[in-house]
């Protein structure tokens, strides 16, 4: 009977949300991307509104690891509900023209702003405090930054990392740590 209930579970978590559509610049479009003005004081302030975390997709038009994201890790309703229910996602494009505003107060076109921060890769997740100093960038105040395309586990257990504030915990499990945690943690309940 426990290993019924077991596969059941499993199967449970199988259960995948609705395929990402492209947008017309080229990128993998979610039903939880917010469509905001790009000015990231303003997604901040919306995003503590709803008690969410902000958090922004660094993407690129014809990314093989965007799309394995989006085709293969996003597509699991429980996670695709967990970023829904927790977080609020702004989509930045690594080559993109349209602007967007920093917390500095720069608004310049994404492009530019990605090589302000430094992103080199896609996808790059970057995970925002709820308070940024002023004068500060995105990239200087991030309390993470998941760059590359990651399975389904790790990406959970860092939206669940960050959401939980755990960067910011004096008990010394920075993300590997509870990354490891949670990995012993999924097998011994498996072979119980």
């Amino acid at each position: 009977m426990k290993r019924f209930l077991m596969a059941l579970a499993m199967l449970a978590g199988l259960a995948t949300a609705a395929a990402a559509e492209i947008g017309d610049d080229g990128l993998h479009k979610q039903p939880w991307m917010r469509n905001t003005f790009k000015d990231l004081r303003e997604d901040l302030e919306e995003a503590n509104a709803e008690g969410k975390r902000l958090v922004l997709f660094v993407e690129q038009r014809g990314c093989i690891y965007c799309k394995k994201m989006h085709e293969e890790v996003y597509v699991r309703s429980d996670l695709s509900d967990y970023i829904a229910e927790n977080y609020f996602v702004v989509q930045l494009n690594l080559h993109g023209n349209d602007t967007a505003t920093d917390f500095d107060g720069e608004e310049m076109e994404q492009s530019a702003l990605m090589r302000k921060w430094g992103i080199l890769f896609t996808p790059t997740l970057i995970f925002l405090p709820e308070e940024v100093d002023a004068g500060r960038t995105a990239a200087e105040a991030a309390v993470a930054t998941m760059p590359g395309a990651f399975g389904y586990q790790t990406t959970l257990d860092m939206f669940t990392w960050v959401n939980e504030k755990r960067y910011d915990l004096d008990d010394e499990e920075d993300f590997q740590r509870y990354h490891a945690r949670r990995i012993r943690e999924r097998q011994e309940g498996a072979t119980d």
